[in-house]
């Protein structure tokens, strides 16, 4: 037996045990919130000692920066493959990517990232680490909207509305998190689809374009 081949099961063990404390983390902001989500509660919800837990993230801020960047990519990695599925050009694709945009935005990873964020309000150096990942996931969303709607991404007259349409979300997620407001989402999502489409019906779809503006 080579060498590797005795090392793959202890990677693998560790790997699984990153992936559990990853997916711990974030169950535990989305339903108990930011104090709640300490080390050593995370260790005990994903069934690791805390010296394991510490091993791989020895602070909460580095074990909750880890799971909001591993949860987002599996979460684009989501919105992405819904993507490929979506209705014919028209109205009724327009409805399906605002709906997903939305759906993100009402996620449990929205509602876990929401109790980070409003502890990095008042915590620099906790801002500094998590508004990357605000801005890399916002701008992933945008670029697979407008790629889904047949736009370029980085014209103005389609950053702009796309920017409005994940405001909007971010909204009816925080709306959310108080109540199901589901029925009244499912109307503002349509409502705000027909805007969408008025604002872009100027734009030309993105192949008959020449060039686009580089930025917001």
């Amino acid at each position: 037996m080579t060498a590797p081949e005795k090392r793959a099961p202890k990677q693998d063990r560790s790997r699984l045990t990153r992936e559990r404390l990853l997916g711990a983390s974030i169950d535990l902001l989305a339903t108990q919130g930011w104090a709640a989500t300490t080390v050593g509660a995370v260790a005990a919800a994903a069934g690791v000692s805390r010296g394991a837990a510490q091993h791989h993230f020895p602070t909460r801020e580095d074990l909750i920066t880890a799971a909001l960047g591993h949860m987002i990519e599996q979460r684009l990695e989501d919105v992405r493959r819904v993507g490929l599925d979506l209705p014919e050009p028209g109205p009724e694709r327009t409805v399906a990517v605002v709906r997903l945009i939305v759906q993100h935005y009402t996620s449990d990873l929205f509602k876990a990232a929401l109790h980070v964020w409003t502890a990095a309000a008042s915590d620099p150096a906790l801002r500094d680490r998590v508004l990357p990942f605000e801005t890399h996931m916002s701008r992933e969303v945008l670029v697979i909207a407008a790629d889904a709607l047949g736009y370029d991404p980085a014209d103005l007259r389609v950053r702009r509305p796309l920017q409005a349409t994940l405001d909007l979300a971010r909204g009816l997620g925080l709306a959310d998190v108080l109540s199901d407001d589901s029925a009244r989402r499912e109307k503002v999502i349509r409502y705000w689809a027909e805007t969408l489409d008025v604002m872009l019906a100027q734009v030309p779809v993105a192949s008959d374009r020449d060039s686009a503006p580089a930025a917001f």
